[in-house]
């Protein structure tokens, strides 16, 4: 062999063997219909509640504030402590089943339209758009040599890009710094190095996914587009391409379609618009996220020739097989795998709810002293101390009635009410005493009893341990 075809050779295995594809930029084409819009809708909907509840008051305070520095999560009415933290693991759990229950409905609703990465792609596009124009213009602005128009349009764009990631990680910091103090940090760059280096990650990393790598985070850095398979199956509702009725493809105009051609007229419309440059009528793939602008740009194309809507569409794996109407692909949405989930989730959902509504407003944790297990004192009572730990949990100042139970003649000596104000704890040291022949040598179960005062039924008790010492009734 020679060398020149031995090095071809070796080129050519190179070639096969490269670890990564290429990244081609996708300049995505602007559309509009009924998917495009309720894209549109999320999008504003939920960056008017991420960008606007830290600017929320209630009762005097941030609605919803993360106070890592307290150790306490306020959201509009209620106080989470980290006591809590089982109402955050049921949360998780909901979205995950909620996730679940969607995805085996309607495949990938959450990535097309809710999923951060989606969403803040999509802004990112918008402003795009708005310096250097349509797709068109933006490919050839790519195309042409650094010039210096060039570099202000694309230096308009980074500056407009840095400005939102900015402001979207100084928002989420805000959700866990009361937003009147950012403010007042803002106004001299006076942030701390934890808030500084939180608000610069999150709008690096906004910049960096949103800005930058966009599509390729979703078909190569998200898990979820690899296991959703699992998730799906033929009843599933997904972006789908007729082909029966598509193929084969020709080009035409109104009226014009030769015999025997399908209506595709093979535009590349629904590639054009696809935000991860996905080709629809090669079936569905894993980089599809469901937003379903592909269905928009297609029907505008067979409103043109006067063809009817839908040849792409979202329908199922069973319903293109057996042409199903739209009345039998609804009834076989009810079948066992979402009526599993569904009923799991209401479950969930229900029992989430309902611990919120009989979440008690206070807290109480016990500790005998164990350095003096009990001793005899004046009387011949047993003394045994306690230190108690209250929490007021609500907003409100609030005094609590103490009490002890569980053994005859057993009494708290001191005070027994004690007054908190709105979400404070404190420490008491309470001195318990009881007629020594009350109870057994060591230990005897008793009972403490902390309500409210304007409250009685709200009553908490904690259930702890008297000890009587050797020889006590001597």
């Amino acid at each position: 062999m020679s060398d020149s075809a031995s090095g071809s050779q070796l080129a050519d295995n190179a070639a096969q063997t490269q670890l990564y594809v290429p990244s081609k930029k996708i300049y995505a084409r602007a559309t509009h219909g009924l998917f495009t819009n309720w894209r549109w809708a999320l999008v504003w909907f939920t960056q008017i509640i991420f960008y606007g509840l830290p600017w929320l008051t209630w009762n005097d305070r941030q609605a919803v504030l993360l106070h890592l520095t307290e150790r306490k999560f306020y959201i509009f009415g209620w106080v989470f402590w980290p006591q809590d933290v089982f109402f955050l693991s049921v949360l998780l759990i909901i979205s995950a089943y909620s996730l679940f229950f969607f995805t085996a409905i309607a495949g990938r609703l959450w990535c097309g339209y809710a999923c951060p990465q989606t969403v803040y792609t999509e802004i990112f596009l918008w402003i795009e758009r708005k310096i250097e124009g349509d797709h068109n213009k933006q490919m050839k602005l790519d195309r042409a040599p650094m010039s210096g128009r060039k570099f202000a349009i694309k230096a308009a764009k980074y500056a407009a890009w840095g400005v939102v990631a900015l402001w979207t990680g100084f928002t989420l910091v805000a959700y866990c710094s009361p937003l009147d103090e950012l403010l007042a940090e803002a106004a001299g760059f006076r942030f701390g190095p934890w808030e500084w280096f939180w608000m610069l990650f999150y709008a690096g990393f906004t910049y960096l996914m949103a800005g930058v790598m966009r599509e390729q985070v979703c078909k190569y850095m998200c898990p979820y587009a690899r296991f959703q398979s699992v998730m799906l199956d033929s009843d599933t509702l997904v972006v789908t391409y007729d082909e029966a009725r598509g193929e084969p493809r020709a080009p035409h105009r109104k009226g014009a379609k030769a015999a025997g051609k399908g209506d595709c007229i093979d535009c590349g419309i629904c590639v054009q618009v696809c935000p991860t440059g996905v080709d629809i009528r090669k079936g569905l793939q894993y980089e599809c996220i469901g937003c379903a602008v592909c269905i928009d740009a297609c029907n505008q194309v067979m409103d043109k020739i006067g063809a009817p809507r839908g040849l792409v569409r979202f329908s199922t794996e069973n319903a293109l097989k057996k042409g199903w109407t739209r009345n039998e692909i609804l009834a076989h949405v009810r079948r066992p795998r979402t009526l599993v989930y569904g009923a799991v989730l209401m479950a969930i959902c229900v029992a989430f709810v309902w611990g919120l509504a009989t979440r008690m407003p206070l807290q109480v944790n016990v500790i005998r002293d164990r350095t003096s297990l009990g001793r005899k004192v004046e009387n011949g009572l047993i003394e045994n101390i306690y230190q108690l730990r209250i929490m007021n949990m609500t907003e409100n100042p609030r005094a609590f009635v103490l009490a002890v139970k569980g053994l005859d003649g057993m009494r708290i000596d001191g005070e027994e009410r004690i007054e908190l104000d709105a979400v404070e704890t404190r420490s008491v040291t309470l001195r318990v005493l009881a007629p020594a022949n009350a109870g057994k040598t060591g230990a005897n179960e008793i009972f403490f009893e902390v309500s409210p005062g304007d409250e009685p039924a709200l009553q908490l008790r904690e259930k702890t341990t008297f000890f009587f010492p050797l020889e006590h009734t001597r």
